[in-house]
This record gives structure tokens, sequence and C-alpha cells, in this order.
């Protein structure tokens, strides 16, 4: 790792202790083949269905690049109208703006419908953060924040590992209002 390590440790540390899967990436088709590789060697069956990846936030040469590596392995790929498939979305791909050490948060700006989809009804959500873009804390964001906000209104997610609820019994169960599994995929050098 480039940059500061002891913060992508935090956060690593972080966001495994709240089930999250850390990985770091050098590139962008890396972050596509170990999407596709999710969905081929799962071991979560009830998580895999339609053999569908989604991608909404990508540009149409990385879209395109996505779509080569998924038709090589029989996934079938969707980049709109994700309110149409919301019961036949595998992995979500989607980008993340930050990071926040602290707790092993994603940041999402959502204004796009389908990049908020992506990140909530996925079985399995990939998020491809930047290693740059991780702060220490969430008072580390506020300029950026503010910029954000500023620009339009909108959504912004804050993504602390799967979905997770417990009962009144303190049964922990993942995945029952979102994704079963965050994988959060660090770009070194971005």
């Amino acid at each position: 790792m480039s940059g500061n390590k002891e913060l992508y440790e935090l956060f690593r540390e972080k966001a495994e202790a709240v089930s999250a899967k850390v990985s770091t990436i050098k590139t962008l088709p890396e972050a596509f083949l170990y999407a596709a590789d999710l969905i081929v060697n799962s071991d979560n069956c009830d998580a895999i269905k339609d053999k569908t990846i989604t991608a909404p936030g990508l540009g149409d040469d990385d879209f395109a690049k996505l779509e080569e590596i998924c038709s090589e392995k029989g996934i079938k790929t969707i980049r709109t109208g994700l309110l149409d498939n919301t019961s036949g979305i595998d992995v979500g791909v989607t980008g993340a703006d930050y990071g926040i050490a602290e707790t092993g948060t994603l940041v999402v700006d959502s204004k796009s419908e389908d990049l908020r989809l992506a990140t909530m009804i996925s079985n399995i959500h990939v998020a491809i953060l930047p290693e740059s873009k991780i702060r220490a804390t969430a008072f580390d964001l506020t300029a950026e924040m503010n910029e954000l906000l500023e620009e339009s209104a909108g959504y912004m997610a804050f993504i602390t590992g799967p979905s997770r609820t417990a009962d009144i019994e303190r049964i922990l169960a993942l995945g029952v209002h979102g994704p079963l599994e965050l994988h959060i995929l660090v770009q070194e050098g971005n």
C-alpha cells in the first residue's frame, strides 16, 4: 500500500469488525474480475440466483470491460433500469467517494436512483474505494461533505458493513434489509 498504511489498516480492521471483506486492487479490471469471481466461485448459493452484475456508475469504457469479463463467465450485466430488476441482482459494483477509518464506513454520493439501488438490493455489494479517499474520522470529511452538498440536493449514504438486524432475542441476521455481503476493494495509488 502506498500512502498512509496506518489509516488503511485501521479502516480495514474496523470494516472487517462489522463483517465487511476488505482487499486491495491496483486496477478497475481487477475489481471487475473479483466481482465476477464472486458469482462463479460463491459458497453462498442462496445469494447467487440469476448470475447478474450491475455497475450503474461506470463510464462507457469501464462498463464495456466489465461486460467483456462477465460474458466470458456467463454472467449478465445491467447498467440502468434497476427498479425493474429488484429481485435479480446478485452483485452490485459501485464506487465509494470516501472511507472513514475510525468506523470502517463508506461514504457514497447516491444521487442516482440506480446507484442507490445497487447498494441496497444486490445480494453482494462490491465497493471500490480509492486509497487516497480514506480519512481518519468523519470530522475530517467536513469540507468535502459541505462541497458535495452545495452542488445539489441528493442522497448521501454512509455504509458500515452488510445489512444487519437483531430480533428481540438478540439473534443477529445479515442481509435482511440489504446486501448479505459487503466487499470493499481499496484501489492502491488512487
